[in-house]
């Protein structure tokens, strides 16, 4: 299929003007500021609104400051914490004094806006421009839609009954008011039903919206309401029937490792990714994944500087869940580093020689004894020493290889991280566990131990799920062997509430401050929303 390049020319929104390049510096005409009223006789100029949304979700998802990566994804879940000393305090991770003026919760509000901003662009002036066949006019509206709906979908979740801004914004407003939640996910089923009949099954250019990718979306976000004491009687079989047609489209790849190879990154398993790849102009920011979950190991002998770790790290209960024959462990994470240039080092009172290809650390899962760490030549550190300063850093743990770019440069985390690889967002892995947590929701136990069964199967665990077995600290286990770092683990807590409980539980950060509550199940609305629209906009309990 024909790669889509999704690095358009920047929009200025609110006033519908689009920047396009003058093809000789010597036309007098300015063509740096163009208003839609002059570019609506070109038809391309709606295909430039409708990739504005594409890359605005793309880049929104990588392009972060160093402090706040996917920090509203799985920091202060079961799996992931910041990467520290259990000391002190955290206002995301450890939920003590997060308010209204967090930098995070204000950028990620204001993100998904501006998503929501250029689809409203998109399907206003879709009669406007001339030129535009039915065809690309219905795909474009129906892309648009797909992702207003997913940022209100972000929205929602994060922040409860938000804004519903549904038009193009053209003059200055600030008189807005927080719909309800169940009003904003009646908007959100709405543009995703309208955009499972507009966009193709299978579209012919790489990385556009398909039907399935709208209908995973709908899946989770129908699976997401079930909880809700406003669900309609059939969320959870609508959200089955979804995942169900998702999955036959898209057959698991036999091994995680070959799923999760730089090698097969477009494979039949996927259902929708952002593209990246190697023009660095195309690419934008780049990538970031690659440098989640790693701590500073370059700051131990015989290991190089290749990639800046990006702060939070895994918790010891995330690596607990692995039995020894799931082969997702070995895909994800490394307990081995081995030596990438020649060192000489201290250990254990002796002078150890480290070559290019030795062992240099090793994380074990079951503790060594203090016999078995002194007689090898590299570094041991145990389960319960993640969070226990050696001198060199204050944290270490098996760091993530599941998203590696080995031939990307070193980046530091606030300079463009020129990852290459695709981001994969949705694919059929997850759709067995949207089947199995909604057959679990109408209590078929059996039908849902079965989807985990061929899942887990892949994994190399081969006995059968007994429906016995199946609840919702089950399918959260699994979801977490699977997904870590792929899909935002505070919504699927929060979903199943689960995220208190688990939380406290596993996460030591949360556990040491223990101030998590009720009113943590949604984050602050940002003060500035609130400021600039004069008070119309209203703070979510807790947080007054």
């Amino acid at each position: 299929m024909k790669h889509t390049n999704y690095k358009i020319l920047s929009l200025l929104l609110a006033l519908s003007f689009f920047a396009a390049s003058c093809t000789s510096f010597l036309n007098e005409k300015n063509y740096t500021s163009l208003s839609l009223e002059t570019a609506a006789s070109t038809p391309e100029t709606f295909d430039q609104l409708v990739a504005r949304a594409y890359e605005l979700s793309r880049e929104y998802t990588t392009h972060y400051t160093s402090d706040m990566y996917y920090s509203l994804e799985d920091l202060g879940t079961d799996v992931v914490t910041r990467g520290s000393l259990i000391l002190g305090t955290s206002d995301l991770n450890d939920y003590v004094n997060l308010n209204s003026t967090n930098y995070t919760v204000s950028v990620y509000w204001t993100d998904q806006y501006a998503i929501i901003a250029a689809a409203n662009t998109a399907i206003d002036n879709a009669d406007v421009i001339e030129g535009i066949d039915d065809s690309t006019r219905t795909v474009g509206i129906g892309d648009a839609k797909f992702f207003r709906a997913m940022s209100y979908f972000n929205l929602v979740v994060n922040y409860g009954g938000v804004p519903l801004v549904v038009n193009q914004v053209t003059t200055a407003q600030k008189n807005y008011v927080r719909a309800t939640e169940e009003q904003v996910y009646s908007q959100i089923i709405s543009d995703l039903t309208d955009a499972l009949s507009a966009v193709p099954e299978d579209p012919a250019q790489y990385g556009r919206v398909s039907k399935d990718a709208v209908r995973h979306l709908l899946s989770k976000v129908y699976l997401t309401r079930a909880y809700k004491s406003y669900a309609a009687s059939d969320d959870f079989s609508n959200a089955a029937k979804l995942a169900k047609i998702v999955i036959a489209n898209h057959p698991l790849v036999p091994s995680f490792s070959s799923l999760v190879s730089i090698n097969n990154q477009r494979n039949s398993e996927v259902v929708f990714a952002y593209l990246f790849g190697t023009n660095s102009v195309s690419r934008g920011w780049g990538n970031s994944k690659h440098m989640m979950y790693k701590f500073r190991f370059y700051d131990y002998p015989g290991l190089s500087r290749t990639v800046q770790g990006l702060g939070p790290m895994p918790t010891p209960f995330y690596y607990s869940l692995f039995d020894d024959a799931d082969q997702r462990a070995e895909a994800t994470f490394s307990r081995v580093l081995y030596a990438t240039k020649e060192a000489t080092t201290t250990l254990n009172g002796e002078t150890v020689n480290i070559q290019v290809g030795d062992t240099a650390m090793y994380f074990p899962k079951v503790a060594w004894t203090d016999a078995q760490r002194a007689a090898v030549p590299y570094k041991v550190i145990n389960p319960d020493e993640y969070f226990t300063s050696d001198g060199i850093t204050n944290v270490h743990y098996p760091i993530f290889r599941k998203f590696d770019d080995p031939d990307v440069a070193f980046t530091q985390p606030d300079q463009p991280s020129n990852g290459e690889r695709d981001m994969v967002v949705m694919r059929s892995g997850e759709a067995y566990l949207i089947a199995a947590e909604a057959y679990l929701g109408m209590n078929d136990k059996a039908t849902a131990a079965g989807y985990l069964t061929t899942l887990r199967a892949r994994a190399g665990l081969t006995t059968p799920v007994s429906p016995d077995d199946v609840n919702l600290d089950f399918i959260l286990d699994e979801r977490a062997r699977e997904l870590t770092g792929e899909v935002n683990r505070w919504m699927d807590l929060k979903r199943t509430g689960k995220l208190i409980e688990r939380a406290l539980a596993h996460n030591p950060h949360v556990a040491f401050n223990h101030a998590i509550d009720e009113h943590d199940l949604l984050r602050p609305i940002p003060q500035t929303e609130i400021d600039n629209s004069g008070g119309s906009i209203t703070q979510n309990p807790g947080y007054e």
